[in-house]
């Protein structure tokens, strides 16, 4: 018996170590200003933003905007009604700044959305893009490649031998697919609302330097009044502005 938990223990750390490898997806800049900024993004920070909910509205086009702090994702990503059995577990990192928008569609026409596109932008002179879900699941890999193993390995483990099996293939390449599932089905989507349309979602950044003092979040390129030929004659700008303090 002995030997068999050595083997498991053994298994484990290869997996592991094999998890450990830093995806190229990681290598991915999602931030622009000076070089010498750069290491500045994506630190673990606990903000302070204010005003944490705002609203505006062009065009009868209304858009609600909240700052998602830990404890905001923590409650939202409890909803056993929404997330099923992936419910408990904010998928984001100390390292994220994630923010609630809700776009609501009461204009005649319909609008296109290119979540993709947003931007926050803050004093220091840095912009930072959204991060995708797989950004976002390759670093979770990169930073517990232990835990996300050990979860693999359990939720696929089947009757065996000596009471189950161990999935080596999960263990060596799995991915942490509630982070995955949650993620992909909270965030903001792109595509096509039609009038009528209430679409909210969550769109996520890498954390800006601690110092800044303000941050502007920007909301372009939201596409309305097409034509004939499909072509939008219209293109709506959302911002919001708010005071921050890093904690």
């Amino acid at each position: 018996m002995p030997r068999i938990v050595i083997g498991i223990m053994a298994l484990l750390f290869v997996a592991g170590c094999g998890s450990s490898r830093k995806s190229s997806l990681l290598l991915e800049r999602y931030s622009r200003g000076t070089m010498d900024q750069q290491p500045a993004a994506g630190q673990t920070v606990s903000w302070r933003l204010d005003p944490a909910m705002q609203k505006a509205e062009q065009r009868s086009v209304a858009v609600d905007v909240t700052y998602a702090s830990p404890e905001f994702l923590q409650n939202f990503f409890s909803n056993r009604k929404v997330f099923k059995e992936f419910a408990g577990q904010n998928p984001y990192f100390p390292e994220h700044l994630v923010f609630y928008v809700t776009i609501k569609n009461s204009s005649r026409q319909r609008l296109r959305l290119s979540p993709g596109e947003f931007v926050l932008v803050d004093s220091t002179g840095s912009q930072y893009s959204p991060l995708n879900v797989d950004y976002v699941t390759a670093f979770a890999e990169f930073r517990a490649p232990m835990s996300t193993v050990t979860r693999g390995m359990l939720e696929d483990a089947s009757p065996g031998y000596f009471g189950f099996s161990v999935p080596v293939g999960k263990m060596v390449s799995g991915k942490p697919q509630g982070r995955f599932a949650l993620i992909q089905q909270s965030s903001l989507q792109t595509g096509y609302l039609y009038p009528t349309v209430v679409h909210d979602g969550l769109i996520a950044f890498w954390n800006p330097s601690r110092e800044a003092a303000s941050m502007r979040l920007i909301l372009p390129g939201i596409k309305t009044d097409f034509d004939a030929n499909d072509w939008p004659q219209t293109s709506l700008e959302f911002t919001f502005d708010f005071q921050t303090v890093a904690r």
